[in-house]
């Protein structure tokens, strides 16, 4: 018999968050968040998206035994201001066994019936700077980050409780040798006499904390028209300035500027931590640290994060001022690997960008829905 017990103090929180270290503890795949930081992301003192959802944490068990663990979380902002009646859950993970992924399913949907809404989608986090979907493909590459891993059965348990697909995402893989600067030298220079555009790099993270807002403010318009996209509060905009760009290496972000001055199109990316996270194993003392700053020094494969274009200037090649800093900066620092993190299929702007690169999709995942 499964129970499903809400998480209601910090020891049953810290339960919460190392279950998948039991359950992944045998994949070579999985990479482990930082126990701390994932414990801060669920306290609701400390982060600002509790200020417009709330969740509710359960862990399920079985002969005395956690097998699984689900947040049911309501969002206020896309409920009450976009008017989409959905019911998110996430940080969803269970041993292959029916009766505890349906315990767990049946609490999300009571939850969303009590609220009224009309569908669950799950798995998501909070809002889109968290991570999303169910991988289908790719079982065998190592996560990152910014990524959920799960084992194969995950997808089977959804579809036998009625869910059907919702959006589906792809990542991919290219090495930076692929990247021939022919295809976006050339239109950089162009692009710039155009439009009277110019790059803006950084050496330092004080460099760039002056112009993070405006970068926020540039991702809320760029992503505004994608279905899945809830837009970050000010406060929210404050919290991740403080919490993430300081770990972003400086040089790794790009900025585009009009001749005003004014952001019109940035890049984030980030080295890979998969396998500093892995030798970490959820701590950062007494070694966590150094394998983290090791791999931000030293790692040879990047994660592209976030690209984002003013919508006036889509389709005008402003990617190719940005793409010429990257590859200046990737040949500097012997980058011998890009990776994508998750997008839309249903995005194709974002997916020509790198037609030039010939990236091979190696993972997919999916979130699911369905009706309450």
């Amino acid at each position: 018999m499964v129970t499903l017990k809400e998480v209601k103090n910090k020891s049953e929180l810290k339960e919460f968050v190392k279950f998948p270290f039991s359950l992944y503890k045998d994949s070579p795949y999985w990479v482990p968040p930082i126990i701390k930081d994932e414990l801060e992301s669920f306290d609701k003192t400390k982060n600002p998206v509790f200020k417009d959802a709330e969740a509710w944490f359960f862990l399920a068990y079985k002969d005395n035994k956690i097998v699984g663990r689900v947040a049911a979380i309501v969002n206020g902002i896309e409920i009450n201001h976009q008017n989409v009646k959905k019911m998110r859950f996430g940080w969803f993970d269970f041993i292959d066994d029916y009766e505890v992924s349906e315990a767990m399913f049946n609490k999300v949907a009571e939850i969303g019936k009590e609220h009224k809404l009309a569908y669950m989608e799950g798995p998501v986090g909070f809002s889109n700077m968290d991570k999303v979907g169910v991988l289908t493909e790719g079982f065998d590459h190592i996560g990152t980050m910014i990524t959920w891993y799960n084992y194969p059965y995950y997808a089977k348990h959804f579809e036998r409780f009625g869910f059907v697909k919702e959006k589906g995402y792809i990542e991919s893989i290219f090495p930076f040798s692929n990247a021939d600067p022919k295809f976006f030298k050339k239109a950089n220079t162009l692009v710039k006499k155009r439009y009277g555009v110019k790059e803006l790099n950084f050496t330092t993270t004080k460099e760039v904390m002056p112009m993070v807002d405006q970068m926020f403010d540039l991702f809320n318009e760029t992503y505004a028209k994608l279905s899945s996209f809830v837009p970050m509060t000010d406060i929210q905009k404050k919290y991740y300035k403080e919490k993430y760009i300081s770990f972003i290496n400086p040089e790794y972000i790009k900025f585009v500027l009009d001749k005003d001055d004014k952001l019109i199109a940035f890049g984030i990316v980030m080295p890979s931590f998969s396998k500093a996270l892995q030798k970490a194993n959820g701590k950062l003392f007494p070694f966590g640290w150094y394998h983290l700053l090791n791999a931000k020094r030293n790692s040879k494969e990047v994660i592209f994060y976030l690209i984002g274009v003013h919508p006036e200037y889509q389709n005008k090649g402003v990617t190719a001022v940005i793409f010429n800093e990257y590859h200046k900066t990737f040949s500097e620092k012997g980058i011998k690997t890009c990776v994508r993190t998750p997008e839309l299929e249903e995005n194709t702007a974002i997916q020509q960008l790198w037609k030039h690169f010939d990236p091979k999709i190696h993972k997919r995942r999916n979130t699911y829905r369905k009706d309450l």
